[in-house]
């Protein structure tokens, strides 16, 4: 059973008609953690901007939950949760009091639907009367997905929620999805973090508006096609540059304290050698393994 069903999904801005979201297509699950995975500026809060109703698309069509994002859109506000990028809560308001007027607007309770964010809430309750301005990125952040809980919304979208977290709080975060997907609520986040791509059932990774590759993490890191090898050197900018003229280069760059690097013949002793000839010290060659921003950085070229 499919929960969200996007087909040629189009946007563009301004006179230039400048395309931020070129007919794209997807589906999700009911009760799936899809991640909708890209840099900033790639399409992914236009796409989900039109799947909650607050931008019209230019072209093709979507439904959430069977409904459709233009004739429907009123049934799919009462239905979904979101949580945008920016923090948008009340800032005046404190914690207790957004969360009672996101529960009053939705006709329902804290207490109703408690349960859902009792893991959440109860980390932030000992602040229950601080003011939501007032709060640390990674309590904004949970009393945010709280309050996009609080009427039990059968879709979930959150717009890249870890922009900003510390590595404490994006950990926690991504171990409440997993407990709410038990929940079968249907999950669909963005975030610019390949490393987060891995927690999710199934990813698209988006870049200047088009889907590159839809899968589940781990199809999408066995389907890389080559041998990636990580090389290193005492100087990395020097070795970048070295690794550029090779002959058989296909791609290199820059991966952490390594250079991740492809060739058309990924002969390993004689990469070694070719290095130190051009002068390099400290030279270190091995097989990498391939993670989502390797795939990532294969599908754009």
């Amino acid at each position: 059973m499919e929960g969200v069903v996007v087909k040629n999904l189009t946007k563009t801005y301004g006179k230039e008609k400048t395309v931020a979201v070129d007919e794209v297509s997807f589906s999700v699950r009911k009760g799936e953690l899809f991640g909708l995975i890209g840099p900033d500026g790639a399409g992914k809060t236009s796409i989900f901007r039109m799947l909650t109703t607050l931008l019209l698309p230019d072209g093709g069509s979507a439904s959430v939950d069977g409904y459709d994002i233009v004739q429907d859109f009123r049934k799919i506000r009462s239905s979904v949760g979101y949580m945008p990028g920016k923090f948008s809560l009340y800032q005046d308001l404190t914690i207790e009091e957004n969360l009672n007027f996101f529960a009053t607007v939705f006709g329902t309770t804290i207490e109703e639907n408690y349960h859902l964010i009792k893991d959440i809430y109860i980390q932030i309750e000992p602040f229950k009367s601080r003011r939501a301005g007032k709060l640390s990125g990674g309590m904004k952040q949970k009393l945010a997905l709280c309050c996009a809980l609080i009427h039990k919304p059968a879709t979930l979208f959150l717009d890249e929620p870890t922009t900003g977290v510390d590595p404490v709080s994006r950990k926690e975060f991504w171990e409440m999805l997993g407990r709410l997907k038990e929940q079968n609520i249907t999950i669909l986040v963005s975030t610019p973090y390949m490393d987060e791509a891995s927690l999710c059932d199934r990813i698209a990774l988006i870049q200047g508006g088009k889907i590159l590759s839809i899968d589940t993490p781990r199809n999408i890191v066995s389907a890389y096609p080559d041998r990636l090898l990580a090389v290193k050197a005492n100087e990395m900018y020097k070795l970048l540059k070295v690794l550029e003229r090779h002959p058989d280069i296909l791609n290199s760059y820059a991966f952490g304290e390594y250079a991740h690097a492809t060739f058309r013949d990924a002969d390993t002793h004689a990469l070694q050698a070719y290095l130190r000839g051009q002068g390099l010290t400290g030279v270190e060659v091995k097989d990498a393994e391939v993670t989502i921003e390797d795939s990532f950085i294969k599908l754009l070229h």
